[in-house]
């Protein structure tokens, strides 16, 4: 057999339908959980980022489990997992970051209209 036949087909791994489709409706199932956490209101337990700390979480589980079974990284080379885990830790860091400062400054931030738009928005209603 020479160099150039490439009659050969080459399979990584094969991996069960019936695992793929638990997969997927784990999946489905997380998505159903971000719904639920975008519409429960968090103001009532007094933690208002609650939410948005739930969401990502969600998101981030969501993404493990996509990159680990769908992209094969759970079968692939562990410097390649290990690359992953790196970005997804830097993307947390990140967003931790902008979260830490948006909470700084959020003591500053006027809660409703200011006199001044009000009496705007009243003399808007009254010319029509």
């Amino acid at each position: 057999m020479s160099n150039t036949d490439h009659n050969h087909i080459e399979v990584g791994h094969a991996v069960p339908i019936k695992f793929l489709t638990a997969i997927c409706c784990l999946l489905l199932f997380l998505t159903a959980v971000t719904v639920w956490v975008s519409r429960y209101d968090f103001n009532e337990i007094n933690i208002a980022e609650m939410g948005i700390i739930m969401a990502l979480f969600v998101a981030t589980v969501k993404a493990t489990i996509v990159g680990l079974y769908f992209m094969h990284l759970r079968w692939d080379r562990p410097f390649i997992g290990f690359i992953f885990i790196g970005s997804i830790l830097f993307v947390v860091l990140f967003i931790s970051l902008a979260l830490t400062d948006t909470m700084e400054y959020q003591p500053e931030i006027i809660p409703g209209d200011t006199p001044a738009v009000t009496a705007a928005m009243d003399k808007l209603k009254e010319s029509r």
